[in-house]
């Protein structure tokens, strides 16, 4: 059985600029049979992540607060209980429209690289 608590993920800025915590990624753990990694997501009030692009897909799942996500043309208002996908190539990122952070689940399949950035 493998469990990995948030409180144990270390803290870090993301590319994007976003506050990370990586909580899964077979790359750096050995012996997990994923094809995906799963990191959480915080942006403070009013703060962006950069726009970006990889070149894999990507999904988010919205866990607290409110945003707006900007995928290629398209912007849509974004809540707790909220899946978004993100296709490969897209350039895509999120606002924190609310009063609070907004907190969200990021998996990238397959599992996250740097080379995947764009």
């Amino acid at each position: 059985m493998f469990i990995k608590d948030l409180k144990d993920c270390p803290e870090f800025i993301a590319g994007d600029f976003t506050v990370l915590r990586e909580l899964l990624n077979p790359e750096k753990q050995k012996g997990l049979a994923l094809k995906y990694s799963l990191a959480h997501a915080t942006l403070k009030p009013g703060e962006s992540s950069t726009p970006h692009t990889l070149t894999v897909s990507e999904v988010y799942f919205i866990l607290e607060g409110t945003g707006a996500m900007h995928i290629d043309n398209e912007t849509s208002e974004v809540f707790p209980g909220q899946a978004i996908y993100i296709p490969p190539k897209a350039k895509q990122f999120i606002r924190n429209t609310g009063k609070k952070e907004l907190k969200f689940l990021c998996i990238v399949d397959p599992a996250w690289k740097p080379e995947y950035e764009v």
